[in-house]
């Protein structure tokens, strides 16, 4: 529904492929475009903190501070002559001039949200060149423990995470998450997959797909272990890897960081254990627990694809309506 994918879309359509988004259509200025401020349009919120990272790190506070200064941020000058006191989100990323913002960033990994082996040698030339732009204020060793703490934190919220998602998954192969898939609405593919089945990590139709399907994250008509997993990993984990990699030390522990990944990992460990006692309490009772019909209307999802699909084109997914592979991506 528009009220809840108008900030999706606002940023993930037309936007991210015009110059104008950035440069602005009725000045087209590139001084304008060299500002922090116009990454913050799309780059900021719970699951995809940069400005907010960025913002109240010391890089940050220094630009804020000094960024009416045209002797310390003279926006008129191209990033290679420009000679600041401290770096925007545009000498880092665009290093140059080049507009692949990715292409000066170290190991990415959807967001930090994927487990990775971040001293890899696949990784070796992205982290040197981090490391690069880093010295050009720092040394290449402070650039170097800088980075080696970041990949410290991102291991130890992949082992958070590794965790939590545990709990949730045993408690579903148990049969005692409440509700499971198979008692919930389609999901958009016009499946019943458990939602943190992603990818083919997942084999046997035990988690409602069969090998090689994905499920999708759910944030509504999911149990809550699900939503808190979901949490721990979309909000609380790049926190952290968004945090380390801009020098916000609070955003990587305090606010909702490493401290969030830990007070998850113990809802999650509490609705499980609740859940396993009701369980052997009900069987002792006789109670068959049968799902609400809510579950399997949805908050709305009947205005969603998966729902289409179910009614128009029993026993498809949008998969099999697809006319080649990647189509998708396109429409």
């Amino acid at each position: 529904p528009p009220g809840d994918t108008a900030g999706c879309t606002f940023c993930h359509t037309s936007p991210e492929e015009r110059c104008s988004t950035y440069h602005q259509r009725h000045q087209f200025n590139p001084a304008v475009a060299r500002k922090s401020e116009q990454c913050k349009t799309c780059h900021w919120g719970k699951d995809h903190r940069d400005w907010e990272a960025y913002d109240i790190s010391i890089h940050g506070t220094v630009y804020q501070v000094n960024k009416w200064d045209p002797t310390q941020f003279d926006m008129s000058k191209k990033l290679a002559d420009a000679d600041y006191v401290g770096p925007t989100c545009q000498y880092c990323h665009m290093r140059g001039g080049h507009h692949n913002v990715q292409r000066l960033s170290t190991v990415y990994t959807s967001m930090g949200m994927s487990n990775a082996d971040r001293g890899a040698p696949l990784w070796k030339e992205k982290r040197d060149t981090w490391v690069s732009v880093c010295d050009d204020c720092h040394s290449p060793r402070f650039a170097r423990e800088n980075l080696q703490a970041m990949d410290e934190a991102c291991k130890d919220a992949g082992l958070k995470y590794t965790e939590t998602f545990k709990v949730a998954e045993n408690l579903m192969l148990d049969g005692m998450g409440e509700p499971m898939p198979k008692d919930l609405a389609p999901d958009w593919s016009g499946q019943h997959i458990w939602s943190l089945k992603i990818g083919a990590y997942h084999e046997g139709d035990k988690y409602g797909g069969k090998k090689g399907e994905s499920g999708e994250f759910r944030m509504s008509n999911c149990s809550d272990i699900e939503r808190v997993c979901f949490e721990s990993v979309g909000y609380w984990m790049t926190y952290i890897f968004k945090g380390m990699a801009h020098g916000s030390w609070n955003d990587a522990t305090y606010c909702d960081g490493s401290f969030g990944m830990d007070r998850w990992l113990v809802k999650a460990k509490a609705a499980s254990e609740q859940a396993r006692r009701f369980t052997a309490l009900e069987k002792k009772a006789g109670i068959n627990w049968v799902p609400s019909e809510f579950w399997r209307k949805g908050d709305y999802l009947d205005q969603l694809s998966g729902m289409k699909i179910v009614k128009e084109f029993p026993g498809k997914t949008i998969f099999d309506l697809c006319p080649e592979p990647g189509w998708l991506d396109t429409h």
